[in-house]
């Protein structure tokens, strides 16, 4: 029996969640990418909290391609970590692949000052 690509998605997560951990210091920027919209959150997974998160439609009201919308969110969260004394991050795809729209947004991320 085949999975679906979601069941796949969910099991690629998990592998790569059993490899991460985020801290304080070093957070975890959990990555969730639908049709729509690309959503990103800094997590401390000592406590389970999210320090902050944001998603595309609530930061970026610029015009272009989904991509250049996630480089921009990408480039705002760094600036946004950096006032909050956040430099050093573990980046989690959520299973998703590193190219097209997450790529960008690392890419942001990397631009903005913060390293992986």
């Amino acid at each position: 029996m085949q999975r679906t690509k979601l069941e796949k998605r969910i099991s690629r997560h998990k592998k790569v969640r059993s490899k991460i951990f985020g801290t304080k210091e070093r957070p975890r920027v959990a990555v969730y990418r639908s049709n729509r919209n690309i959503i990103v959150q800094f997590i401390d997974d000592q406590t389970n909290k999210t320090i902050f998160g944001s998603k595309v439609l609530e930061v970026a009201k610029l015009k272009g391609s989904k991509s250049d919308k996630s480089s921009s969110l990408g480039e705002v969260l760094a600036k946004k970590a950096i006032e909050k004394g956040i430099s050093e991050i573990v980046f989690d795809r959520g299973g998703f692949q590193f190219h097209g729209r997450v790529k960008a947004l690392a890419d942001g991320l990397k631009k903005g000052g913060l390293k992986f």
